[in-house]
C-alpha cells in the first residue's frame, strides 16, 4: 500500500490569513455585533448571518478557484475547489446534526433564548481549537499510516448503520456520565446567574447550570469531530481544504442553529439522510484500491441525499399538520 503524502497548495501566508480571518470575524461577533450582550436571536437576524456565511464560503471557494487557476491551471483548480465545496457540504450537513444535540441540551436545561447565544459563541472557540488539533493530527497519521484510511472508511460505515437503527431512539441525559460526573463533583447553583459560569456564595465558588450547558456542548462537538474530520478524508488528504471547510461550517453553525431550532422536529428525515451520506462516504473509502469516485460525483451524491431528506422531511411534517377535510 502506498503511503499518501500531504499535498498541499497552501502556503505560509495563506494560512496566516485565513486564522486572521477567522479571528476578525470573532473579534465582530463580539465587539461590533453585540456577542457581548445577552439577546434573544431573531429569525431575520439568524437568516441574514446564514447567509452571509454561505456566501463568505463560496467566495471562498472562488478566490480558490482564482489563485490555483493562475499560479497551477484549471484542472489543479477545478479539483480543488470541487474537494472544498464537497468538504464544506458534508461538513456543514453533518453540523446540522449536531444542531439537534443542541437543541436537546438547551431544552433539558431549560436555557432561556437570551443565553443561548454566548455559549454556542464559546462553543464555537473551543471547536476551532479542537478541530485544528484533530484535523492536524489526523492528516499526520494518515501520511503514516495508509491503511487507517480503511479504518476510517470502517468507521463511518458502522456510524452511519448505527445512525439509521438508532435515528428515532431520544437520549437521556439525566444519565449522561459525564453530566453525572459533573454533578457529583461540583457545587452547582439551581438557577442562572446569567451568562456567568461561575458565581460565589458566601466566599465560596459554584458553578452554574450554564457551566454545565458548555461543557455539553464542547463535549458533543469533540464526539461528532470524530465523525466529520474522517468523512472528509474521503474527500481530500489536503490540510488547508480540509481545515477551512471544517471552519467554514463551524462559524455557520451558531446561526443556523437558532435559523432551524424552533422546527428541529420538521428535519426528522435529516437523520436518516445523514446516516445513508456517512455509509456511502466509508463505503467509498472502503472500495478506493479498486473503484475511484469523481470528487464531482461525491459532491453530487451528498448533496441529492441532503436535498432530498429535508424536502422529504418538509413535505411529511407538512401533512401531517394539515387537518383533513371532511369530506360531505
Amino acid at each position: 500500500m502506498v503511503t499518501p503524502a500531504v499535498e498541499s497548495f497552501a502556503t505560509g501566508p495563506m494560512w496566516a490569513g485565513f486564522i486572521a480571518f477567522v479571528i476578525v470575524m470573532l473579534a465582530l461577533d463580539l465587539f461590533v455585533f453585540g456577542g457581548r450582550k445577552a439577546h434573544r436571536v431573531s429569525v431575520r437576524e439568524a437568516l441574514v448571518w446564514v447567509v452571509a456565511w454561505v456566501c463568505l464560503a463560496l467566495a471562498f471557494a472562488g478566490l480558490l478557484w482564482w489563485y490555483l487557476n493562475d499560479t497551477q491551471g484549471a484542472e489543479v483548480a477545478q479539483r480543488k475547489t470541487l474537494e472544498f465545496l464537497a468538504g464544506y457540504l458534508i461538513e456543514q450537513s453533518l453540523s446540522v446534526d449536531n444542531m439537534f444535540v443542541f437543541v436537546m441540551i438547551f431544552g433539558f436545561f431549560a436555557v432561556p433564548p437570551e443565553l443561548q447565544r454566548r455559549v454556542l459563541l464559546y462553543g464555537v472557540l473551543g471547536a476551532i481549537v479542537m478541530r485544528a488539533g484533530m484535523i492536524l493530527a489526523g492528516v499526520w497519521l494518515v501520511t503514516q499510516f495508509a491503511w487507517l484510511l480503511y479504518v476510517f472508511g470502517g468507521f463511518l460505515v458502522i456510524t452511519g448503520i448505527k445512525m439509521l437503527v438508532f435515528a428515532e431512539a431520544e437520549p437521556d441525559l439525566e444519565k449522561n456520565p459525564l453530566l453525572r460526573w459533573l454533578r457529583g463533583h461540583l457545587r452547582i447553583t439551581p438557577e442562572f446567574h446569567g451568562e456567568s459560569f461561575f458565581v460565589r456564595k458566601n466566599g465560596i465558588l459554584w458553578a452554574t447550570p450554564m457551566f454545565l450547558v458548555l461543557v455539553l456542548v464542547e463535549a458533543s462537538d469533540v464526539i461528532f469531530a470524530v465523525d466529520s474530520i474522517p468523512a472528509i478524508f474521503a474527500v481530500t488528504t489536503d490540510p488547508f481544504i480540509v481545515f477551512t471547510s471544517n471552519i467554514f461550517a463551524i462559524m455557520g453553525l451558531r446561526a443556523l442553529y437558532f435559523l432551524l431550532a424552533d422546527m428541529a422536529d420538521r428535519f426528522h428525515l435529516l437523520k436518516y439522510g445523514l446516516a445513508i451520506v456517512l455509509v456511502i462516504i466509508g463505503g467509498k473509502m472502503l472500495a478506493a484500491p479498486w473503484f475511484h469516485m469523481p470528487i464531482q460525483w461525491s459532491l453530487a451524491i451528498v448533496g441529492s441525499i441532503i436535498l432530498v431528506s429535508v424536502v422529504m422531511s418538509l413535505v411529511l411534517s407538512r401533512e401531517k399538520q394539515t387537518p383533513k377535510g371532511n369530506t360531505p
